[in-house]
């Protein structure tokens, strides 16, 4: 009897699962969705749509000392501004999810692919859109890298879970080290590397960026020889936008400059405001980070540019044209204004709005000015310790931005030489999604971390300065 309760058992456990297991014939599966190259391609364009860089904008901006709460607040902001940060927070939570969407998502594509067998005719651009979804993926997971794992240099540290399947609903993982995430990261660069066949294209994956992402990631590693070497020759390939050039690229007019942007146009999926206030961001104009409506005084601008960035930026640098609108009241005597908030506005004009949209822009992923910067800190953090060279690339960049000569630094200390290297690019990445990251990679390096100008951060709460060692640089799991 025992036996055939058992035998029944088994019966009814199998006809469960033949149950659940049904495969529905107008079901929508991946073997029925990819079937051509040309249903590849749309799948590529699908995965490109999940990627988005205004969640590292906003965070970036917001936990950093790249904003000063607006005039025009209505509270957005004020937890991340206040550096509390926790397993519960937006960013944590948008970070994790939206890295992981786009990681499942290339997965998908990717494993469709091996059902689809192109022709002769087609299988460069077969293995064009599979050189670009490894390396999306591989983007995404260096993304989780940096933000979860609290040293990326240390391959023992636990950093998050290799993802390399279409992984269930239900799944748990364990986290994985940042040894295991990097041959991750490292093996979808080495496919896309092979895949490729575009030299440059500024708004889809080429050689050029999967080396922008090859230079980024070894000056993470501390492969500083690697890094200068693969940023020199991106410099050399693009070098650095005149003064009008510049301009016109954050107007979406010129890309000069540009190894990789995100466009973002009328009507797609990112033409809206995001949750204002939140890294959470959903998507959407990037410059609706920091206004409501529009990049000027009356836009209702709730974060304004903290006065630590605007003190940097001299009139006769473009870049001052370009973040600091126009329409921002100056205090003539800062310091000592009784009323700094009514007489001192420092609106924000990274993200002046394109196709009579305001507030969208593209998202600038690769630029020739970041390679010139990752090879100047290559040169300094390397065994040579190339302080001049360094230096010489620094006055580079200001020549470009000021259109005229430059004095020429002087270093005594590779430290010296760091905190250079951290204010230039807090000037020229400014509200870019770099300075949390640049702080956690180089601060302690350069004695340097989060120091908000005192006078508006005191009016805020008292937040104003935070070491780059603070373990809120590592985003909690």
């Amino acid at each position: 009897m025992k036996k055939i309760f058992g035998l029944m058992l088994v019966v009814v456990l199998a006809s469960c699962n033949d149950a659940i297991d049904i495969r529905q014939p107008g079901r929508l599966d991946a073997a029925n969705a990819f079937q051509s190259v040309e249903d590849l391609n749309s799948g590529l364009l699908a995965v490109y749509n999940q990627w988005d860089l205004t969640p590292e904008i906003s965070l970036s901006a917001n936990f950093t000392d790249e904003i000063a709460i607006g005039f025009d607040s209505g509270g957005q902001g004020f937890a991340l501004y206040d550096f509390v940060i926790n397993a519960g927070s937006a960013a944590a939570f948008d970070f994790w999810v939206r890295n992981y969407r786009v990681n499942n998502r290339a997965t998908i594509l990717i494993e469709a692919a091996s059902n689809v067998e192109p022709s002769d005719s087609e299988l460069a651009d077969y293995n064009d859109i599979l050189a670009q979804a490894h390396f999306i993926r591989a983007y995404a997971n260096f993304e989780l890298l940096l933000y979860f794992s609290p040293n990326p240099r240390d391959d023992s540290s636990l950093a998050a879970p290799v993802i390399d399947f279409v992984a269930p609903l239900q799944i748990q993982p364990r986290r994985d080290t940042t040894g295991e995430l990097f041959d991750y990261i490292n093996s979808d660069i080495t496919t896309a590397l092979s895949l490729s066949s575009t030299q440059s294209d500024p708004t889809f994956v080429s050689i050029d960026a999967i080396n922008a992402l090859r230079a980024r990631i070894a000056l993470t590693r501390g492969n500083f020889a690697q890094a200068e070497t693969l940023a020199t020759q991106l410099l050399n390939s693009y070098g650095l936008a005149n003064r009008t050039q510049y301009a016109n690229m954050f107007f979406d007019a010129d890309n000069t400059e540009i190894i990789l942007k995100l466009e973002r146009v009328l009507n797609d999926d990112y033409d809206g405001q995001v949750n204002t206030g939140s890294v959470n961001t959903g998507g959407g104009w990037a410059g609706s980070v920091f206004a409501f409506v529009n990049a000027t005084l009356a836009g209702s601008p709730y974060f304004e540019m903290d006065r630590s960035v605007f003190d940097l930026l001299d009139p006769a640098d473009i870049r001052y044209n370009v973040n600091v609108s126009p329409t921002s009241i100056i205090s003539p005597d800062y310091v000592n204004d009784p009323d700094p908030i009514t007489n001192d506005i420092l609106v924000i004009q990274k993200y002046p709005g394109s196709s009579g949209r305001p507030l969208m822009n593209d998202l600038k992923v690769f630029r020739s000015s970041e390679m010139l910067l990752i090879a100047a800190e290559a040169k300094v953090a390397g065994p040579s310790q190339d302080l001049a060279g360094a230096a010489q690339l620094l006055k580079q960049l200001r020549d470009a931005r000021f259109g005229s000569a430059q004095p020429l630094d002087s270093f005594n200390s590779a430290q010296e030489a760091f905190q250079a290297i951290l204010q230039e690019r807090k000037i020229e990445l400014v509200y870019e999604g770099h300075r949390y990251k640049d702080l956690k990679r180089l601060g302690v390096a350069a004695g340097v971390g989060i120091s908000r100008d005192p006078i508006a951060c005191t009016l805020q709460s008292g937040a104003c300065e935070l070491p780059a060692s603070d373990f809120r640089f590592t985003l909690p799991i």
